[in-house]
């Protein structure tokens, strides 16, 4: 069964009320509406914790798609907690702070591919730090040049809107897509745009702020080789 996704609509939710619709045989809990984001796209599932009506706390340690069309989530209890019932209704929350970490941070590491146009080959989004690699033959690379130009972006105070097109409008529009190990789930008959206003437009299901400016100071960290046309560029919050 789908899971209603609210976070894809809102990434500012923080909690919701929800009926188990399933566990699965690992003791995940499948409900049919969430606030949690899944681990996917180099970004992990948030943590939190699932409350039943009598007051059973549940904590949450993980939130994992069980599907390869990412349409239907599973939440991940803690070693220990005790699975509830299917059909018991549920509140349902996230840990906030470590959710609004990677929303700035995984805004920021769209505005870094927005400073480097290369092909992005991988890439990873933490509460304090992310990094992502490009395909970049011959790269001289400049951090301080890097920084500089994602302060810029950030100062801007430009809008993160999201917004969702067919997936024949993706297939005709194959410059948008910038991930090549990370393809944006098609299947479904839409995908979702996220767009930073005057600085970048690209397929994305994680979850962003509103506002550059709601980033902060971010510092570039580091520079790698990871291979001939492969280069680590990491970043973190100053």
């Amino acid at each position: 069964m789908a899971t209603d996704c609210l976070f894809r609509d809102d990434s500012y939710l923080t909690t919701c009320a929800a009926r188990v619709v399933a566990v699965t045989e690992r003791g995940g809990v499948v409900l049919d509406r969430t606030v949690f984001y899944a681990n996917s796209g180099g970004q992990p599932g948030d943590t939190g914790a699932l409350t039943t009506a009598d007051g059973r706390r549940m904590a949450v340690s993980d939130a994992v798609y069980t599907d390869a069309a990412k349409t239907e989530i599973a939440h991940v209890l803690a070693a220990g907690a005790q699975a509830p019932a299917v059909g018991d209704t549920m509140t349902v929350e996230i840990d906030w702070d470590k959710r609004h970490a990677r929303m700035r941070m995984h805004t920021a590491l769209h505005l870094l591919s927005a400073v480097l146009p290369y092909a992005v080959t991988g890439g990873s989004v933490g509460d304090a730090d992310g990094r992502l690699d490009f395909d970049i033959p011959e790269a001289g690379l400049d951090k301080d040049a890097i920084a500089a130009k994602l302060t810029e972006m950030i100062a801007t105070d430009a809008a993160v809107t999201s917004r969702w097109i067919s997936d024949a409008e993706l297939e005709a529009n194959p410059g948008l897509v910038k991930t090549m190990s990370v393809k944006p789930p098609m299947g479904t008959g839409r995908v979702r745009l996220i767009e930073i206003e005057g600085l970048d437009l690209q397929p994305c299901g994680g979850t962003h702020v509103r506002n550059t400016r709601e980033i902060g100071a971010v510092r570039v960290t580091g520079i790698e080789k990871k291979g001939k046309q492969n280069r680590r560029v990491r970043i973190a919050f100053a």
